[in-house]
């Protein structure tokens, strides 16, 4: 998880992240690491379109986006 998050803060890579609030809300999230902490990660998030923090305990899965069909094609 570590390497996507400083991979993101450095190549601007976007990131999919599936995330528990506190009040055990399950949202799915795309968006831009600016910071991370060993509590914490500061992102941009594209569906809110703001700088949001998020708990890393309630990070439930972190993932690169997922690749269209179409890119393949030559």
């Amino acid at each position: 998880m570590e390497g996507l998050f400083l991979r993101s803060i450095e190549e601007n890579l976007p990131l999919e992240m599936i995330y528990l609030s506190e009040d055990n809300e399950i949202s799915q999230r795309k968006l831009l690491v600016k910071e991370v902490n060993d509590q914490y990660i500061r992102a941009y998030c594209l569906l809110r379109k703001q700088v949001r923090t998020f708990r890393r305990d309630n990070i439930l899965s972190i993932m690169p986006p997922s690749q269209s069909p179409q890119q393949y094609l030559h």
